[in-house]
């Protein structure tokens, strides 16, 4: 399957300057070219231009000079030579010029103590594909085995794509970039990790299972993140009667990178169904909250009164909150609308939702509402979530 160029994605740009992260094959590039077709652009993944850059950066401020106030540039990979952004600042400051700084990772960003202007360049972020961009070709149980990420779902062949998409990133991301010392440890670390996925985080759990220490484990979920690969949801702390649990849960950005890592990409199984369905909502409402802003915060919510007790995603606008909670089934038992129950208490919830992967909508007669996620897509998509 290829791409069609009808594609049109979500993401706005902003009027002033901004940075544009996002995972290796998203899009960025192809959304650059398509949304500022006469925009200058620097691809420091152009060896010849990096080395020219890295040996002094002044030549990078001789071009700049070049354009005209007003003029928007881009820098692609900048977090490369993340010194550049001191020439970047000036020129922001001195001519007006506004700049795209795209990259597939902060981690170098970070490690160089830039402050990433100040406040001068906004953050944008760009996901995989949501179902209002792939419209008719959007298939769920396609994207629950593939992912949505753009340059798999435009390959000839899925599964070579994203066995080829992990080893290029622990290739040219992690060794290229020297984020870690021990590569074949890193390598151990991410199929364990992708088993994590939709879990809370446990440190020693990880370390264990992928044979490296804790401290080292810790760094490595840093990397994963700062690399944009997974997000962690953090668990919701109001002042309950009961103590809520204070480690995230663990999120890949996508689902075929999570069975690429696990090296399991064929039909997934009912057991694998659960958390790929569950994950892929979460970065369905991460992917929302960037593009359009759906809500303010989001927990998940997990009292330790109740082993048993847990909702999924707790979303939070203004004084409002949301509850949603995800089933793999097309059915829902009875039983499995305990924590929405219990959630109910929360001051402050106006709607509580269970997601199933498809069946009809319907309600219960305490109000929790039990929708297909092509339902939770239209609000998302029409921002009618909320009240």
């Amino acid at each position: 399957m290829t791409l069609k160029p009808h594609y049109i994605r979500l993401l706005e740009p902003p009027v002033q300057s901004f940075f544009l992260f996002g995972p290796r094959g998203t899009g960025k590039t192809t959304w650059l070219r398509h949304r500022f077709p006469e925009a200058p652009r620097f691809d420091l993944l152009d060896e010849r231009l990096y080395q020219t850059y890295l040996a002094d950066p002044g030549v990078f401020a001789g071009e700049l000079r070049l354009f005209t106030p007003g003029t928007l540039v881009i820098v692609d990979e900048v977090q490369r030579l993340p010194s550049l952004l001191n020439e970047v600042h000036r020129f922001i400051e001195e001519r007006q010029l506004r700049f795209v700084l795209c990259g597939s990772s902060a981690r170098k960003l970070k490690q160089a103590g830039t402050n990433l202007l100040a406040g001068r360049a906004l953050r944008r972020h760009m996901h995989p594909f949501v179902p209002a961009e792939l419209g008719d070709d959007f298939d769920l149980d396609e994207a629950l085995r593939w992912g949505t990420i753009p340059v798999v779902w435009g390959a000839p062949d899925r599964r070579e794509a994203l066995e080829a998409y992990v080893q290029t990133y622990l290739r040219e991301e992690v060794q290229a970039e020297a984020l870690v010392r021990n590569l074949p440890g890193f390598a151990r670390f991410l199929p364990v990790a992708a088993l994590f996925h939709g879990q809370v985080i446990n440190i020693s759990g990880l370390a264990r299972d992928a044979g490296v220490a804790r401290t080292t484990v810790a760094g490595y979920l840093e990397i994963l993140e700062d690399t944009l690969l997974s997000f962690r949801l953090p668990a919701y702390q109001a002042r309950l009667r009961v103590r809520e649990r204070k480690h995230p849960k663990l999120y890949w950005t996508d689902a075929g990178l999570v069975r690429a890592a696990k090296k399991h990409l064929g039909v997934p199984s009912p057991e694998e169904l659960g958390a790929l369905f569950e994950g892929w909502v979460a970065a369905l409402l991460r992917a929302y909250q960037d593009y359009q802003r759906a809500f303010d915060e989001w927990h998940y919510w997990a009292p330790t009164g109740g082993a048993a007790t847990e909702v999924d995603f707790l979303l939070r606008r203004d004084e409002m909150l949301v509850a949603i909670e995800v089933k793999s089934g097309l059915t829902v038992p009875r039983s499995a609308l305990k924590s929405l129950r219990a959630i109910g208490e929360l001051p402050g919830v106006c709607r509580r939702i269970v997601v199933t992967r498809g069946g009809r909508a319907q309600q219960t007669a305490d109000g929790i509402e039990i929708l297909p996620v092509a339902t939770l897509v239209s609000l998302l998509h029409d921002d009618q979530l909320f009240p």
